[in-house]
């Protein structure tokens, strides 16, 4: 299989590890440029077998090339309203709402939401707001000039909740390759590992819906037992530090290739 890296995502100092992991396992790859206005990518290869990684904008565009295989995940299954008709109270975010940015949302006296963009992931990162700082930020935002953000973007919005710890899994042919922490809350301990049983949730959740040929789910630990944060496109999903990244590449290339 044949990667199609861009260049130097959002900084990312974890980003560099791909072009690593793809040195190590000899695997054949190019690095492209992509602005963030770009309507196509302006690349040209008689490859068929590709696989793009970067941003949410190579993910998009990468759409277009219906001959590029596996190409890009992005859009379709990812759709919280595809997903969630399958994994339903297993979300940590269930209950949501859906609004234009630019909507006035009502708020109780003190209240904190959980707001993050609905079908256009990465034009903002989601978390939580309290009135003042969602407020400002929409000001800024549709202010803004660098982002994609516009009155008609969409975001969907639900009640925060009390997490413990959350994992990062990347998900190959239905099986989990790779998982890591990547946060912990309220003085949880530190675990190197994933436990068991935040797998055996993940296990369950594949068979309950097998997603994607290649997704990644965020999982988190609550006070009512595991749930899914998100779900996330692997064509431009960030490594963390503790990301076994040439296994995810390893896993990506086998079973793409067969």
């Amino acid at each position: 299989m044949y990667f199609l890296v861009q260049a130097n995502v959002y900084l990312d100092p974890d980003h560099y590890k791909i072009f690593d992991a793809l040195e190590e396992l000899n695997i054949e790859y190019d690095v492209i440029n992509i602005p963030p206005t770009a309507e196509k990518i302006e690349f040209k290869t008689d490859r068929k077998d590709v696989f793009v990684y970067g941003s949410v904008t190579i993910a998009r565009l990468a759409k277009q090339n219906t001959d590029w295989f596996p190409g890009s995940f992005y859009g379709g299954n990812h759709l919280y309203e595809v997903y969630s008709k399958y994994y339903g109270e297993n979300l940590l975010n269930y209950n949501i709402s859906v609004h234009q940015i630019s909507e006035e949302l009502g708020w109780k006296k003190d209240e904190i939401k959980f707001i993050k963009p609905y079908n256009e992931a990465k034009i903002f990162t989601g978390k939580v707001f309290t009135e003042t700082e969602w407020k400002d930020f929409v000001f800024e935002a549709l202010e803004s000039l660098t982002n994609r953000i516009t009155q008609d973007s969409l975001i969907q919005v639900s009640q925060a909740k009390r997490t413990i710890k959350e994992a990062r899994l990347w998900i190959v042919g239905g099986q989990i390759i790779d998982g890591g922490y990547y946060k912990f809350n309220d003085n949880a301990p530190f675990e190197e590992q994933v436990s068991e049983d935040g797998f055996t949730f993940a296990n369950e959740m594949i068979s309950l819906f097998d997603l994607e040929e290649a997704f990644v789910m965020d999982i988190c630990l609550t006070d009512e037992g595991w749930k899914i944060v998100e779900i996330n496109c692997i064509n431009s999903s960030g490594f963390y530090p503790n990301t076994n990244v040439k296994s995810v590449i390893k896993a990506l290339s086998i079973y793409f290739s067969h």
